[in-house]
């Protein structure tokens, strides 16, 4: 079939649902068309080889769901200083096992306003430090060869007050300021602000911020140099389109919908998560299925795996095809924090009764702070009151509390409510920069297996692990953002720290840190890689192990079986699983157990697995 033809078969399949939603949203039958014809134009624009990769993954949908799937995540300009430098590094990347690379975002920002590279002043250039729009096509072009996929994040909900529609607006031209929401009066703000929650309320109080030369407010959720787009424009909905098109083609397979819940505002609503958001990520979903097919959107929803399910859609009407995973994030640290696995277990009991098709992803840390988002409902029957515990936690990752080994600092403490958010690297929250500092062999040695019984149990977690460059050797924080001027107000930048390749070059060498991380790392993604069972859509469960330190999650996949026990604790615990299951084998050691009475070193961790055909 030709070009022409396999653009009109998947334009047919969605045309009447995507006309109905369009037409429901903004009744405009001439933008409706206007869409259609551009997204013919981005068809034909997008190159052959990007259309052959299309073509692979429509006869194999479930291509990202399989248990090779490993990603990394990084600045270009902090892991190999531009988008050539990131180019000579995949062999590096391989090596990694890593077949997923998530570029923190890198389009054209103003430096000093840029909420790291979140305020896109210019959707279709590249931040010249970095490269050009041709060394994104050649990097991306070179993963694809290393069958490497390339996400990168897309800002929708806002532009930077240097876009050139904002500059526009600001100079009082209305077609520009309807792209926005520009107010000439307090009331309406006011009333917004009634209903609307602070996202910063320390950093970048209030959702508005008043242009003294326009005379006008304009919506600012996140920092005033943000401002907020307003999709009740379907000019806005179509340009947006066109430039989520056009960076498919650069040859991006993830697109990462940076603060999702929020693109659509309703006067007297908290303006998130409103129903119109998921018209929109749906009319998104079903124009990427028409123009690039191999194409996958990843929503960035920050809440309770069972709140954020909406953004998967449904079977029949899909919306995202990946979620993160944030809560479970945040209570992975809160139960190294108490040695407790309990809100742990509840959390992955959740997560695990879910549809097998919906696809999480998984990690320690992200480029973002962590926020103590937990359930308090289910702490406060545990006699956990929520301001008590979150100040516990922010003392222990200070090293202040609990007897702990972490190093690291808050981010937007507001002293009133006692409200702070964590910064710092993983290796720095399990005390390899405390030993290292110390000279401490022991506790450096405590502080690996820590780090890596946290990755191990990642592992194991249903969905798509994905790792922080500098995780894989160890990397602890960097101080030296203070004396960065566009920097130092933001500790968020101190688990952000250029990549160190000198330390790297000692990953063979045993005798290092580097080399006992990149050695055990390598050894578990190995396994994952190798064994179905760590399939994302495999059945998950955990199981009591009558330890409240001890975590077991057992996974079954075609006839497979493999049980992971964690250790959270500092000491060594017994556990018990079940006295029947015998003939296991440890994947760690090749070792062949019983599943009764098991002894899990300090941070220990197993992976017993039981094969259908042994």
């Amino acid at each position: 079939m030709g070009k022409k033809g396999k653009f009109q078969q998947r334009l047919e399949k969605h045309h009447d649902e995507l006309r109905w939603l369009y037409m429901e949203l903004y009744d405009n039958s001439s933008m409706f068309a206007e869409l259609c014809e551009r997204m013919q134009q981005f068809d034909k624009e997008r190159n052959k080889e990007l259309k052959t990769r299309d073509l692979k993954r429509e006869a194999d949908r479930e291509w990202y769901k399989r248990n090779d799937m490993l990603g990394m995540m990084f600045y270009i300009d902090n892991f190999a200083g531009n988008m050539k430098g990131v180019e000579s590094r995949l062999d590096y990347v391989e090596k990694c096992n890593v077949n997923y690379i998530h570029l923190m975002p890198f389009l054209d920002t103003t430096p000093g306003r840029s909420d790291g590279g979140y305020a896109v002043s210019d959707f279709r250039k590249v931040q010249e430090k970095l490269g050009s729009m041709e060394d994104l096509d050649d990097l991306t072009a070179s993963c694809h060869k290393k069958e490497i996929n390339v996400c990168m994040d897309f800002v929708m909900n806002h532009t930077s007050e240097d876009h050139e529609w904002a500059k526009k607006a600001r100079q009082g031209d209305g077609e520009y300021m309807s792209r926005y929401f520009f107010f000439d009066n307090e009331e309406e703000p006011a009333m917004y602000e009634r209903t609307v929650p602070q996202v910063f309320p320390t950093t970048a109080p209030g959702n508005f911020t008043w242009l003294e030369d326009a005379g006008h407010y304009v919506m600012t959720s996140f920092y005033p140099y943000q401002w907020d787009l307003n999709y009740k424009n379907p000019r806005v909905f179509n340009e947006m389109m066109y430039n989520f098109l056009y960076l498919a083609n650069r040859g991006i397979d993830i697109i990462r919908i940076d603060a999702v819940p929020y693109i659509w505002k309703e006067l007297n609503t908290p303006c998130r998560n409103l129903p119109q958001v998921h018209t929109i990520v749906r009319m998104m979903r079903m124009i990427g299925e028409i123009v690039c097919p191999g194409v996958l959107l990843l929503g960035e929803v920050v809440m309770e795996p069972e709140k954020v399910v909406p953004y998967f859609g449904t079977v029949e009407k899909p919306e995202c095809h990946m979620l993160y995973n944030v809560t479970t994030m945040a209570t992975t640290w809160h139960t190294v924090a108490t040695r407790d696995v309990s809100l742990l277990k509840r959390q992955l009991d959740i997560v695990n009764a879910l549809p097998k098709d919906y696809v999480f992803l998984n990690y320690l840390r992200c480029h973002d702070d962590i926020g103590w988002g937990l359930d308090y409902a289910t702490l406060a029957r545990e006699g956990m009151e929520e301001r008590a515990h979150k100040k516990y936690l922010n003392d222990y990752f200070q090293g202040y509390a609990g007897e702990s080994n972490s190093r690291g600092e808050l981010y937007n403490a507001d002293p009133v409510t006692g409200d702070a958010r964590f910064c710092g690297t993983t290796a720095s929250m399990c005390g390899i920069e405390k030993a290292g500092f110390e000279q401490d062999e022991d506790a450096m040695e405590k502080a690996i297996q820590k780090d890596l019984m946290l990755h191990a149990y990642m592992f194991m977690q249903s969905g798509i692990p994905v790792l922080y460059s500098g995780d894989e050797i160890g990397q602890v924080n960097d101080y030296t953002y203070k004396k960065d001027p566009d920097k130092a107000a933001d500790s968020r930048y101190i688990h952000r720290g250029v990549m160190d390749w000198e330390r790297a070059k000692n990953i063979a060498d045993m005798d290092t840190v580097e080399g006992k991380m990149f050695r055990g790392l390598g050894q578990l993604e190995r396994i994952r890689k190798s064994e179905k069972v760590f399939m994302s859509n495999a059945d998950t469960w955990t199981v009591d192990t009558g330890e409240s330190s001890v975590l077991c999650i057992g996974r079954y996949y075609d006839g497979d079986e493999i049980y992971g026990l964690f250790n959270f604790s500092e000491c060594e615990k017994t556990v018990r699983i079940d006295e029947a299951k015998s003939g296991y084998t440890d994947l760690v050691s090749g070792g062949k157990v019983d599943l009764g009475k098991i002894h899990v070193p300090a941070y220990g961790f197993y992976y017993f697995m039981k094969k259908r055909s042994s």
